[in-house]
């Protein structure tokens, strides 16, 4: 059945809320014939309706990749400049989307079926959650949290809201030719037992003193803040430089963490609930600006880790160094052998020589992907639209990585080891460690508890 025949047997929401049955089991069967083109073909009171939330560079980037599977209606950004040039781009929206400078405009608008949130890290959860209660399908960027607890709300909104698919952009997961087959090197035992990993992330960026002054006129600072602490306006604390600041981030633990620890915690299975470190040592971390019981004692500069080497500790014995010193990528090392992976490419003994011959092909490439054949990653989240299941960049796999990523930088800004007990979730015997668990929103950006 072609694409457009599927459109005219089935109406647009019927279309699309058709995974609601089925988006909490992951199948191999496919309950519709889907091509990467069935999307495309469909009339356009058939295609899915698409609201773009942040639209800076990645979000920018994403929506040319949404458009391609369904009809950009919706455009909101706190930066207007953002949202205007972005909806004139032939590309996304050619100028017929709505502009909106308040996320909440597009979530009550009954007629869209799937947000992508692309905005800073501490917006993602508040807004992917209200969008979950408003009945949306989710694609929400990297790191999808700010906090340990954020972990604990999303997964429980996730739950709650099973009918809804929810993925999370780390497109690693999408890598066949180099990602995937290091997890499947890793997960056949290829490499024998993995004794130590490192996790290659580079360090933040060093900057400061930086002025204050007026925000421009194009800018609602107020909203771009949110849940965080009111303070005047930087131009270094807003748009891209945002990560380089604990504020709204946790650096580059949770912005190449949420990548690399990932595919880590994946190939070694630590990414199932329950699962993850016992230990986290912080004591090799350096930070730009001083720091007084974990907070900068600095308002104008960038004040995340810059070099750093973090270990966390699994209770199988595994060591995964997370470092901002050497490549970036990730080594493993097995009792048979070892290998590096980064995103130009993948080396060592077991690639040249092909150990993973016949046992890496289809076959186990749909077994990462849950029981849906390999493609790219938004064709991946989709499909699921139609198909239900869980997506490769499943929510449930991201908050163990993300609570690993949260405990590094609260161990680097501690400078000590902390302890974790990865199935009560807390942390253990530090009661000035465990305040870093949750942060308080500022009033009025509270998070939904559901």
């Amino acid at each position: 059945m072609s694409g457009s025949h599927l459109g005219q047997r089935l109406g647009r929401r019927q279309f699309l809320t058709s995974a609601a049955s089925l988006a909490a089991t992951a199948t191999a069967i496919s309950y519709f014939p889907w091509t990467n083109s069935a999307f495309a073909n469909l009339s356009p009171s058939d295609r899915p309706r698409i609201g773009c939330i942040g639209v800076g560079g990645m979000g920018r980037g994403d929506a040319y990749e949404h458009k391609q599977f369904g009809d950009i209606v919706a455009i909101c950004d706190v930066d207007k400049e953002h949202a205007d040039k972005v909806n004139a781009e032939e590309g996304v929206a050619s100028g017929k989307a709505d502009v909106y400078g308040d996320y909440r405009k597009v979530l009550e608008r009954s007629d869209i079926d799937v947000v992508s949130v692309v905005t800073p890290d501490h917006w993602h959860v508040k807004i992917a959650i209200e969008a979950l209660q408003a009945g949306k399908h989710v694609f929400c960027q990297k790191p999808l949290t700010l906090t340990l607890e954020e972990n604990q709300l999303i997964r429980n909104a996730c739950r709650k809201h099973a009918d809804r698919i929810f993925f999370v952009g780390t497109q690693q997961r999408s890598d066949n030719e180099r990602f995937l087959r290091a997890v499947n090197l890793v997960r056949k035992g290829l490499i024998g037992d993995v004794q130590k990993i490192t996790v290659g992330i580079n360090g933040g960026d060093v900057g400061g003193p930086f002025a204050k002054s007026d925000p421009p006129a194009n800018l609602d600072w107020n909203m771009w803040l949110g849940q965080a602490p009111l303070v005047d306006y930087v131009e270094q604390r807003c748009h891209g430089n945002f990560r380089w600041w604990y504020e709204y981030s946790g650096g580059k633990f949770t912005d190449w963490g949420a990548h690399h620890v990932d595919i880590a915690q994946w190939a070694i299975g630590e990414d199932g609930e329950g699962s993850g470190p016992v230990e986290i040592d912080g004591t090799d971390a350096k930070h730009p600006v001083p720091f007084e019981n974990g907070y900068p004692l600095k308002d104008d500069s960038f004040n995340s880790s810059h070099d750093f080497n973090v270990i966390a500790r699994y209770a199988s014995g595994v060591e995964m160094h997370i470092t901002s010193r050497g490549d970036n990528g990730i080594l493993f090392e097995g009792s048979k052998g070892r290998f590096f992976v980064n995103r130009g490419k993948i080396s060592g003994q077991p690639i040249e020589e092909n150990w993973d011959k016949d046992q890496y092909g289809p076959e186990q490439l749909m077994e990462l992907y849950k029981g849906k054949p390999f493609e790219g990653h938004k064709q991946n989240f989709y499909r699921c639209l139609t198909e239900g299941g869980l997506p490769v960049s499943d929510v449930y796999s991201h908050v163990q990585t993300m609570n690993t990523c949260h405990l590094a930088a609260i161990a680097a800004r501690l400078n000590r080891v902390i302890k974790w007990d990865p199935k009560a979730e807390n942390i253990v015997g530090d009661d000035q460690a465990a305040t870093f668990f949750a942060r308080t929103p500022r009033e009025g950006f509270e998070i939904p508890r559901v």
